[in-house]
């Protein structure tokens, strides 16, 4: 049976759209899929999960799935070049600039791979520093269905993560890339962290001619109107990015935005 990995990925075609990377890495446990679906509905991100894309693999009935499956029943991490070409595909297919990759890279190798192929650098590494018993005691309390989730495959990931994740931390934190969050807290309270920090990394440059309303260049759903930035809800920009063609309709709905917004203070 086919396998994904197989297809061929066109070269070049991420590197042109210039899309934004996040890393997300954290133990197993730490909440790291439970905060990725939060960014994903506030601020727009396509969330992929390599674990997800592996496992998906693995169902997939491929010679490259029974690999898959053997090395993470043993604990041992999957080559770089399968979970690479799974990423890119993902990447190509979802029509989004912005991205969260979940879980990779898992080391040094899987780092530098990633960089190699892609040509692509994180934005910055978003890591959820939590306890090891913490996040033992999440694992054994979920019930997911996973057959990596007992306690003796539990323990041989933390030790991977710790031998061999910590130092891709390393090498991002001394360019000033890591962002660390402590997720030993409750999910809402790790969230706020979480929003503070994607709302200092949105870039804030925009593009305009006289009053004309035009998209942003930001990385949040945001237009610049009559001077202000407007941030808005994914249903308004939706509505705005559909009605791009109609000046009356972008004005329309910036009006009302900006009018509830000045009605605030």
């Amino acid at each position: 049976m086919g396998s994904v990995i197989d297809g061929a990925i066109e070269e070049g075609s991420l590197t042109e759209k210039k899309p934004t990377v996040v890393f997300v890495l954290g133990g197993p446990g730490s909440g790291k899929g439970t905060q990725c679906a939060n960014i994903v509905q506030h601020f727009g991100f396509t969330h992929l999960s390599a674990g997800d894309l592996l496992r998906a693999e693995i169902k997939s009935g491929s010679e490259n799935g029974t690999m898959i499956q053997n090395m993470i029943k043993e604990g041992k991490i999957v080559p770089s070049e399968v979970t690479i070409k799974l990423l890119q595909k993902a990447m190509q297919e979802s029509g989004n600039d912005k991205f969260l990759i979940d879980g990779f890279p898992r080391n040094e190798e899987n780092r530098a791979a990633f960089e190699a192929v892609t040509k692509i650098e994180p934005k910055f590494v978003l890591f959820f520093d939590c306890s090891e018993e913490e996040m033992e005691r999440r694992l054994l309390n979920r019930n997911q269905g996973r057959e990596d989730d007992n306690i003796e495959t539990i323990r041989k990931r933390f030790k991977v993560f710790l031998e061999s994740s910590l130092p891709v931390i390393e090498h991002y934190n001394a360019k000033g890339k890591v962002r660390k969050i402590d997720a030993g807290k409750p999910v809402e309270e790790v969230f706020e962290d979480v929003k503070i920090i994607f709302t200092s990394n949105s870039e804030k440059e925009f593009t305009f001619i006289g009053d004309r309303v035009r998209m942003a260049k930001c990385g949040q759903h945001a237009i610049h109107f009559h001077g202000y930035c407007l941030e808005l809800p994914y249903m308004f920009w939706h509505q705005l990015w559909i009605s791009r063609g109609d000046d009356a309709v972008v004005a329309a709905y910036c009006y009302f935005i900006l009018e509830i917004f000045l009605n605030l203070f």
